[in-house]
């Protein structure tokens, strides 16, 4: 009774894809968060008659075949990098990054990861640096006596510093792009890092070569649609029910071949 196997696989693959769902609306107030969706593939096939295999002697062949599926598996969950909405902070170390792009995060062990999370701060040194305290390079250092602090959308970053007439430059941001950013693996904490599927990045100013441009005082919001992922999510769960009642209707079936036997 194959039945039972598909059914079993049918229901969890339909498990995993009410977990990614769950964690686009668990996500869908993270800042610059990108829904993810679940992909399936069928598994193999019995074939009970080979398409095109002969049928006779005469070099007749089988048009159809016969072949019995195994039921399915997940294959991937896929990030969908579409752009989130612009929402004015007013805070001078809110960045949103309109278009393509990625912040630069150095990590404590040197690496260097990647996010659309544009929620700065400052450390008590005066460097810009991420909610977990990463400084995000290029690195650049804010002075104590700086009373406002300016970047515009090619990232460049400058401060007005007390007792001084004339801004000073202090630093300029850059943004690094894929070739592949579906490729980025997600560690947590709004942070990507890169992977062989992803490529090398390509680090450049913010408004160069179709790489997005800074928004300062803004955040990029999570690109979720709850209405979508609540039709989602019930489209699952019906998909859930249906393969649990696969399954119980062949526990019937062996059960009255059971009975008959008896």
């Amino acid at each position: 009774m194959r039945a039972l196997s598909i059914g079993a696989t049918g229901m969890e693959a339909q498990q995993l894809n009410i977990e990614v769902i769950s964690n686009n609306i668990a996500n869908s107030s993270t800042n610059g968060f990108k829904a993810s969706r679940a992909e399936f593939q069928d598994l193999l096939y019995q074939n009970m008659r080979t398409v095109g295999s002969e049928s006779s002697d005469s070099g007749t062949y089988l048009p159809s075949g016969l072949q019995v599926g195994l039921g399915v598996m997940p294959a991937a969950t896929y990030r969908i990098n579409t752009q989130g909405n612009i929402s004015v902070t007013n805070n001078s170390l809110d960045l949103a990054i309109n278009g393509a792009g990625y912040l630069q995060v150095q990590m404590p062990d040197g690496t260097t990861s990647y996010t659309r999370d544009g929620s700065l701060q400052l450390n008590a040194n005066g460097q810009i640096v991420t909610a977990d305290g990463y400084q995000i390079t290029p690195s650049i250092t804010v002075p104590s006596t700086a009373t406002s602090i300016t970047i515009n959308s090619s990232g460049q970053v400058v401060a007005t510093i007390a007792g001084q007439t004339a801004q000073q430059t202090l630093g300029q941001l850059q943004l690094a792009t894929f070739i592949n950013p579906v490729g980025l693996e997600a560690i947590g904490n709004n942070l990507l890092k890169q992977t062989d599927s992803s490529g090398a990045p390509t680090t450049q100013n913010p408004g160069v070569s179709g790489t997005g441009t800074i928004i300062q005082g803004s955040l990029e919001t999570s690109n979720v649609d709850t209405v979508t992922e609540i039709t989602n999510l019930i489209s699952a769960q019906r998909t859930y029910e249906l393969n649990s009642k696969v399954i119980t209707t062949a526990d019937q079936m062996l059960s009255a071949a059971n009975q008959m036997k008896t």
